[in-house]
């Protein structure tokens, strides 16, 4: 509960912060069961709001209890399934990252086949000399002694790799006058058994190719189901993790004991025009056009202290003291943006972030490469397509409206001031969320037949 009033003071400056209305409820009912009370209030809440969110959800069980104890196995049983999942899915990141490498250099190796059957003649020159030379350190060079690098520079055969670089078929070899007949019988059948490497090596590259960026598809896809897989589980571990209690005094090691607590938020829209019609707004008021939509809050916090008591194998009873505040509040669409970034510091997604910015940034780094590979034969057609061109486009698109930027929300500095208008909209909704929160309050406690004061007691409207 705190740390939502810490969030609304940080976020607003209407009332400084404090609630518009403050009621507070306590009583001791060890043999009431906790479900009920809690129902009734969000049911009661749902009917007067247009939406309810469930803020705050924690618990924390004595270390002498049953409940600790069975809660702590089920929280590490869920974080024994997370982390073999956290293991796959580090593998298959590995296998991710050698896949992109090894198709780099396929790519880049396929790059030279095309290279040498360019029409431009200098570009298929520097294909032919890279496939050669290729096939000289990878090929050739398991001849050994017989391996024309070697017989170039350790046999005095000083023009037979200068030939062979610059033949590009057997009868321009066939046909060279500077070479001599010795180094011809050698070049024949290296240019011969290197054309037709060159083939093969080509069709079994692209089979290869082809297969890796299946597998590498298969894989990204795998890692996203294994994403999807780990996240209930790591959020399960982290709902179970017990917390918000540690140096309460009620909370006593060796007693059968366990602290619930429970936040609320029901927010309902103002209506301006039924403002209007009800004599709350002037007539001249039904001409505005609201910039930020205004909301009567209402917060519901309840406190439980309870004994546990197993009635089933797998369910507990809880009967003890119930410690309920209701306020209430009015704020505008900014100001209940800024409350929502203020709790995300301190929400259970920021315990989960560490595994979904583990795996997103090692994507991240990698996310151009896997699109590249993925979408290959799309883009390789939309380079030999020609690039149309619409003269009118430029026209065009002169007179599309352009998308207005959301503003961001980080501080109260951020958000503007009211104006007369807006003024008058927010008192009338605060004395909206007072009547909201009281009848909450007053019904509940008339329906479990306690005493409540006249309405006029607690209200103070402006």
């Amino acid at each position: 509960m705190n740390e939502l009033k810490e969030a609304i003071k940080k976020s607003t400056r209407y009332n400084n912060g404090e609630p518009l209305l403050s009621l507070n409820l306590n009583y001791d009912s060890p043999q009431s069961q906790l479900e009920p009370i809690y129902f009734w209030l969000l049911d009661f809440l749902s009917d007067i709001s247009d939406e309810v969110e469930k803020i705050t959800d924690n618990f924390t069980a004595a270390p002498g209890s049953g409940h600790f104890a069975e809660m702590g196995a089920r929280a590490t049983r869920m974080q024994e399934e997370g982390m073999k999942i956290l293991g796959a899915i580090n593998q298959v990141v590995k296998s991710i990252l050698n896949l992109i490498y090894d198709l780099k250099e396929f790519e880049i190796r396929l790059g030279h086949y095309e290279d040498a059957r360019s029409e431009d003649k200098e570009k298929r020159e520097a294909g032919m000399l890279a496939l050669k030379q290729i096939w000289l350190d990878n090929v050739d060079i398991k001849r050994g002694n017989g391996s024309i690098n070697r017989m170039t520079y350790e046999f005095g055969f000083t023009t037979l790799r200068d030939a062979f670089m610059i033949a590009n078929s057997v009868e321009e070899v066939k046909n060279n006058k500077i070479i001599n007949d010795q180094v011809k019988r050698i070049l024949i059948p290296r240019i011969s058994e290197f054309l037709k490497w060159k083939d093969y090596s080509e069709k079994e590259l692209r089979k290869r190719f082809e297969i890796e960026r299946s597998y590498l598809r298969s894989q990204v896809e795998t890692l996203k189901l294994y994403t999807s897989w780990v996240r209930p589980y790591l959020k399960a571990a982290e709902q179970l993790r017990q917390k918000g209690f540690e140096k309460n005094p009620a909370l006593v090691n060796a007693f059968n004991t366990v602290m619930f607590e429970l936040v609320l938020l029901g927010k309902k829209k103002f209506n301006l025009a039924g403002a209007v019609a009800s004599g709350d707004l002037p007539p001249g008021f039904s001409n505005y056009k609201l910039k930020r939509q205004y909301y009567s809050c209402y917060v519901v916090s309840l406190i439980f202290r309870v004994m546990p008591q197993k009635i089933t194998p797998q369910h507990y009873s809880f009967g003890g003291k119930v410690e309920m505040d209701f306020d209430a509040y009015v704020l505008n669409d900014e100001e209940l943006k800024l409350v929502k970034k203020e709790l995300e510091k301190e929400d259970i997604e920021e315990s989960l972030s560490f595994a979904q910015e583990a795996t997103d940034k090692s994507l991240e780094q990698l996310k151009e490469d896997i699109e590249h590979f993925l979408n290959y034969e799309e883009k390789k057609e939309e380079k030999e397509k020609p690039k149309e061109t619409n003269p009118f486009s430029a026209l065009f698109s002169l007179f599309k409206p352009k998308k207005k930027e959301e503003k961001e929300i980080s501080d109260l500095k951020d958000i503007k001031k009211d104006n007369f208008v807006e003024k008058e909209i927010r008192r009338v909704a605060g004395n909206i969320a007072q009547k909201g929160i009281y009848a909450i309050y007053d019904v509940y406690k008339k329906a479990h037949g306690m005493p409540t004061p006249p309405e006029d007691f607690y209200l103070n409207l402006k």
